[in-house]
């Protein structure tokens, strides 16, 4: 998939929490009348894209929409025995949104720009400055810290790009703190975010203090 062939419009997924990242995976499990309709319809399309994007609280409780989000191609899915869709999506390109686009739907769609995302459909990205010595400990420290488990030796062997993505995904941050990983320009600056939300868990401080 290139980038003639993403669309204008595209279906979106408001998801508090839930990232997802270019060449990356994201599991999902699909139960609301709405993203079934959604289901149906995206796989009606050639380019099988869902529109992940972090919504917030706006004025008067309004349900707004980051201006940043990351397509997802539908890439495997299975249906439960009363209607519900298990879905992976593998993150393609995060997007600009330039407007809500009134419909039909039951579900949210957006036109989108994905000018100025040219890296996420390229190859693999390298992080020349990482000192993953450094990290790892810093990354033991915090899982210690919170009671998370993982597979060490899986994370030790990964490449650079697959574990901080990965851990960007996962680890237990704040919604704003997720969209910052997702708007930091290359992986070297997504990995620098992530250290500095490590640190601050850490030392006990706030996603606030942190966006100060």
């Amino acid at each position: 998939m290139n980038k003639h062939t993403l669309p204008e419009v595209m279906a979106v997924f408001p998801l508090p929490g839930a990232l997802l990242l270019p060449r990356s995976r994201l599991p999902l499990h699909l139960f609301e009348p709405r993203y079934l309709q959604m289901m149906d319809d995206i796989l009606k399309t050639d380019h099988r894209l869902i529109g992940m994007v972090q919504p917030y609280e706006g004025p008067e409780g309004s349900d707004k929409l980051h201006s940043i989000g990351c397509a997802g191609r539908l890439t495997a899915f299975s249906e439960t025995e009363d209607g519900r869709y298990m879905v992976t999506l593998s993150g393609m390109s995060r997007f600009r949104i330039e407007e809500e686009v009134e419909g039909f739907t039951p579900y949210r769609r957006c036109k989108v720009s994905w000018d100025g995302f040219g890296r996420d459909l390229g190859p693999t990205e390298k992080d020349e400055a990482f000192d993953r010595e450094a990290f790892m400990a810093l990354l033991e420290r915090f899982f210690t810290d919170q009671g998370l488990k993982t597979d060490w030796e899986s994370l030790s062997d990964a490449e650079d790009e697959l574990l901080i993505n990965s851990l960007s995904m996962l680890c237990p941050f704040e919604p704003e703190d997720k969209q910052a990983l997702l708007e930091a320009p290359s992986l070297s600056t997504r990995r620098e975010t992530l250290v500095t939300l490590i640190e601050f868990a850490l030392r006990g401080g706030s996603a606030e203090e942190i966006m100060q």
